[in-house]
């Protein structure tokens, strides 16, 4: 099974830049097929906070848009591989393309 994180905004779409997202889209993933999606509040944004918390929650992949390289370097050392430059889509919908392999990522878009 995956647990596929997706930083959103109110609306359910992905938030552009992923530590000043509202809430994340935890979206588990069984045989290509998502099995269950719950919507979640992140704690307060300090540095490295969130990795750990997402790996408490057992996120083993992260979709985003945009995100700072020191916390891909975070997410990588709690075993959580990161995709980033994701395209502004509903959760669900990101993560659909992602399985099936329709997705394209674009470049990331943080330089910090």
């Amino acid at each position: 099974m995956k647990r596929i994180a997706v930083p959103i905004n109110e609306n359910g779409i992905l938030h552009s830049h992923f530590g000043h997202c509202k809430y994340f889209a935890l979206i588990d993933v069984e045989e290509n097929k998502i099995s269950s999606h719950e919507i979640v509040e992140p704690p307060a944004h300090e540095p490295g906070v969130l990795p750990k918390w997402l790996a408490q929650k057992g996120v083993t992949d992260v979709l985003t848009g945009g995100i700072g390289n020191r916390a891909i370097q975070n997410f990588n050392q709690q075993n959580i591989n990161v995709f980033a430059g994701a395209p502004t889509l509903p959760s669900q919908e990101l993560v659909t393309g992602f399985i099936d392999k329709s997705l394209t990522f674009t470049s990331n878009c943080c330089d910090h």
